[in-house]
């Protein structure tokens, strides 16, 4: 090979690299930009507090549940070919969705989108695989990690800055355009790719969890407007419990699962579980929530809802790399349940705040929140390998990640659901029950979802004073809660993964 073959290759590999990054990087900010544009959208399309829920909630659900579906599809049928066909679908969503008439339409694209974002995210991942090796595959991965950060970090910030300077519909025109630079860098120069041993789809398996996560979903958010004892509500969760139970059955009998669930039969394995589930209640979905809170309870513009959350997202971008340095000196699961009591102090410091008081205790309190989370965030996918048999690594790494995802949807339902139901209940103390049960449920709703102009309209009586008295005491509830499992988290993981491996565990992963 020629020094300028070697050189256009290494070239070539950088641009594949950075097409692959910026289809990592309008993940966050799709998901982030569609939480900070949730209050805008409402003003301007209206739509019922449920559907406004389901922007950010048809995104993750959609993009969780199918992420190693993906995975597997890529194997059998080429990562650059399903690379292809998840930006085509990403980029064609994010236009359609900068012209959606109404927020039915929103939603739709939203979980189409979704459906895109795990196919480009799937084999692109897989398709670095192909073009790096050794050191050169490690720094790629740790890029792309890096970038996945940088669009949680400041995907707020640009979400706020584009809508200010034009609308709502501006952060999907911008997301559209990073997908389409992607495509034109990355694509001329990928290689086709596949698995020569892939076993192809677990469909029934797949089938029965999409649809298990997708009913589970969709009766979280329905229950603050229907009621959690509602005939509906009562049988979409039931459903879904026999679909998690069929689900669990088609995995233990299946030839190749999705899901071997065999794994959990490793005690570290199942700490290892807790640190997604642990960042989806003391970070991810304040991520969420804080947007909603800030832009659309406490009257800040998105711009500076933005900046508030840098105090929250930034230290993501310095802290998972001292973690790793760190692990010289500490095992990653005691860093990671000493993440876990800072984050859990930061949360209770959140608690304390009142709204109307000055930004700087608000300030400190995001800051610690995103410091405790870093540490786990930045050993949690060494540690979802590290802890299992070497040949079920990849396994081990896919159960890991469709976790974390599905985990992150699930979280956003269930303390959206709470939230609204904190509200509804300090809501209906106050009107001493002189108004409808209902119209109380949609007011708690459309407060929780940012609309909060529709919300003061809705229940005669009730000033804009008390329902931001109502929603900060219903919130500070929530942080109560959140801190609660935050230290169940630290627990878990403090005892399950602090101490070294067994000499039997030892010899187990090492086969």
């Amino acid at each position: 090979m020629t020094p300028v073959t070697q050189l256009q290759g290494a070239r070539n590999k950088r641009l594949i690299l950075a097409a692959v990054c910026l289809s990592a990087l309008v993940l966050p900010l799709s998901f982030t930009g569609g939480a900070v544009a949730t209050p805008a959208i409402g003003r301007d399309l209206g739509g019922s507090p449920v559907a406004l829920t389901w922007i950010t909630n048809a995104f993750m659900l959609s993009f969780g549940s199918l992420l190693m579906a993906a995975g597997a599809l890529a194997d059998v049928y080429g990562r650059k070919r399903l690379f292809t066909f998840g930006m085509l679908l990403f980029t064609g969503a994010s236009i359609a969705q900068s012209l959606a008439p109404s927020v039915f339409w929103l939603d739709v694209l939203r979980g189409v989108q979704g459906v895109a974002g795990a196919a480009a995210l799937a084999s692109g991942s897989a398709s670095l695989a192909q073009e790096f090796e050794g050191h050169a595959r490690t720094r790629a991965y740790s890029v792309l990690g890096t970038t996945f950060g940088i669009g949680l970090a400041f995907g707020p910030l640009v979400a706020g800055a584009l809508i200010e300077a034009f609308n709502w519909r501006a952060i999907f025109v911008f997301t559209a355009l990073i997908g389409v630079i992607a495509m034109v860098f990355g694509l001329p120069r990928m290689r086709e790719s596949r698995n020569p041993d892939a076993m192809g789809l677990d469909w029934p398996g797949t089938i029965s969890f999409s649809t298990m996560l997708a009913l589970f979903t969709f009766g979280v958010i329905q229950a603050p407007e229907s009621g959690w004892g509602s005939p509906l509500v009562v049988g979409l969760l039931s459903a879904s419990a026999l679909l998690l139970a069929a689900f669990v059955m088609i995995e233990m009998r299946v030839k190749h699962p999705m899901l071997d669930l065999t794994l959990f039969g490793f005690p570290r394995f199942i700490g290892v579980q807790m640190l997604p589930i642990g960042t989806c209640f003391c970070y991810i979905v304040l991520v969420v929530m804080l947007p909603l809170r800030f832009i659309g309870v406490e009257g800040l513009s998105e711009i500076d809802a933005g900046l508030l959350l840098l105090a929250l997202s930034a230290p993501m971008l310095v802290v998972p790399m001292l973690a790793a340095s760190m692990t010289r000196f500490v095992s990653a699961g005691i860093l990671s349940g000493i993440g876990f009591l800072i984050a859990a102090s930061g949360l209770h410091a959140l608690s304390l705040y009142n709204i109307g008081e000055p930004k700087s205790a608000l300030v400190m309190a995001m800051v610690l929140i995103g410091i405790g989370t870093g540490l786990p965030w930045g050993l949690m996918d060494g540690l979802s390998v590290s802890v299992v048999p070497k040949a079920r690594a990849g396994m081990a790494a896919g159960i890991f990640n469709t976790v974390r995802v599905a985990g992150e949807g699930i979280a956003l339902a269930v303390v959206a659901a709470v939230l609204t139901s904190l509200l509804q209940t300090d809501l209906t103390n106050a009107v001493a029950g002189s108004v409808d049960a209902a119209l109380i449920a949609e007011t708690a709703h459309r407060v929780t979802t940012g609309d909060r102009g529709h919300a003061i309209n809705t229940v005669a009586g009730l000033t804009k004073e008390r329902l931001v008295d109502g929603y900060a005491s219903a919130f500070q509830y929530l942080l109560h809660i959140l801190t609660l499992i935050t230290l169940v988290s630290a627990a878990v993981v403090l005892g399950l993964l602090s101490k070294g491996l067994t000499v039997t565990e030892a010899q187990q992963v090492a086969t």
